[in-house]
Parts: structure tokens; sequence; C-alpha cells
């Protein structure tokens, strides 16, 4: 226990799924965490139950981040760890296939994946530097180390947040900063958001979800789907002082779905 006693963390997309899990586990081990998410009411809930503070945040504003992180250090005093979660699959209904998908759900899923990680980035070095260092955890997906044809967008957004990830852990450390910077990468977790992508995919296959499930569970080499916690165990040691020599790595937490694809 306390694994990260006295750190201030913001952990975004947290009201629920992964990002809930997340805060929760560093909450557990002793830091204060701000919890942010765009649906007011669930973030206030979620973060009531874990004993984090609410924030509603829609992390593809500019001005939204500066004001957070400004709201942040002046009541908080510092920011030690960031926690970049928040991401959409896009509109359900939209063609997700490169020949197809349309632009604006495209655009969006890139404001939301892409622009809110490298925002959270752009203005959160500066806080966690004036504290003395720290860590940007980034959460990108197996899907950025797989062809994704059935979300494109989703997997290009995905592969942005691995390279922003390296070229913020190299500019962080040659400028002193004392920062760390790794992505994570989750194979199949059962969330919401893999749960509405398996319903698509089996109606697009003329199945139902729970036989597209145990259909797609055939290629995970472990046997089983992910719990939330295994992802926040790896996000608490990355964030923790234990991982302060690890920096600009694509960490894949996948059962070893990424070694039989």
């Amino acid at each position: 226990m306390g694994r990260v006693n006295g750190k201030i963390a913001l952990v975004t997309g947290a009201a629920q799924g992964l990002g809930r899990a997340i805060a929760a586990r560093l909450v557990e081990e002793g830091a204060t965490v701000i919890a942010t998410d765009i649906n007011a009411a669930a973030i206030e809930a979620a973060a009531g139950k874990i004993g984090a503070t609410a924030f509603t945040q829609d992390v593809s504003s500019e001005e939204g981040w500066i004001a957070l992180l400004g709201e942040v250090e002046s009541r908080f005093g510092a920011l030690h760890i960031l926690v970049n979660n928040a991401g959409i699959e896009g509109d359900p209904a939209a063609a997700k296939d490169p020949e197809n998908a349309p632009i604006e759900d495209w655009n969006r899923i890139f404001a939301v994946n892409g622009t809110g990680v490298f925002l959270a980035c752009k203005h959160g070095i500066g806080p966690i530097a004036r504290a003395g260092g720290g860590s940007i955890v980034n959460l990108s997906s197996v899907a950025s180390l797989v062809p994704t044809p059935f979300i494109t967008a989703y997997g290009a957004t995905k592969a942005a947040v691995e390279h922003l990830t390296r070229s913020v852990a190299l500019h962080c450390a040659q400028a002193g900063h004392h920062i760390r910077c790794n992505s994570v990468h989750p194979g199949q977790v059962r969330t919401p958001m893999l749960d509405k992508l398996f319903e698509r995919m089996g109606a697009a296959h003329g199945m139902t979800a729970q036989a597209f499930s145990d259909e797609f569970l055939k290629g995970i080499p472990m046997g089983d789907y992910q719990d939330p916690i295994d992802i926040a165990n790896l996000v608490l040691f990355l964030a923790s002082d234990e991982a302060r020599y690890v920096t600009g790595q694509a960490i894949a937490c996948d059962g070893g779905f990424t070694l039989a694809h």
C-alpha cells in the first residue's frame, strides 16, 4: 500500500471502464485523484464512490485543458501523474472501414483520441515539471499494433498516441523535466466500449454479440478477456517511482493477443 502516497494524479475518461478502474487503483495506493469525464452526472457518481474529485471535461478543448490544469495547481498545489485514458470509437452507426468511413466521424475520433492526448501533454508538462517531475501514461491499444480495418480511425489514433508518447518522452528527458512518458496497450477488456463493438461486429457477421465474443476469444492465447484491474495495475506501476527509469515505452497488456496476430 502507499505506492503513490502524496502524489496528485489526474485521470481522464474516468466515469467508467478502464478510467474508473485506474482512478480507483491510484486512490487505493495513496494518490489524490482528479477524475474527469465529459459526462457530468456519471463522473460525479463515479468519483464519489472511489474517493476522487470530479471535474467535467471535454479533452478535445484546449481552453478546457488550460482552465482545468490551472485549477488543479491552484487547488491541489501540484500535479505529478497524468493518465490520458479518455477515448471514443465514434458514431456506432457510421462505417468504420477505410473506403466508407465518413470524414466527420474520423475527425471527431481524432479530436478526442489524438488531439485530446496531445493537448494533455502540451499543457500537462509544465505543471508536472514545476512539481519536480512525475509520470504521464497514455492509453493506446493493441489496435495500434495490428491492422484494424473494422475500426480504422480508432486504430490510427492509437498509433498516433504511441508515437506521440515517444516524442514526449524524449523531449521531457532532454529538457531535464524529470517526466517519464509511456503508453499502455490494452487488449480486449470487457468494458462498455468493447461490448458495443461486439454487438456491431456480430450484427455485421449475422451473429449474436455473444457468439462473436466467443469466436473472438479463440484468438487470445491466454484464453480469457481481461479485467480493468489488469490495466490499472500496469498504469499504477508506470505512475509510481518504481518505474523511475522507464520512459518512451509501449507496453502491451493483452494476454498474448499481439503474439498471435
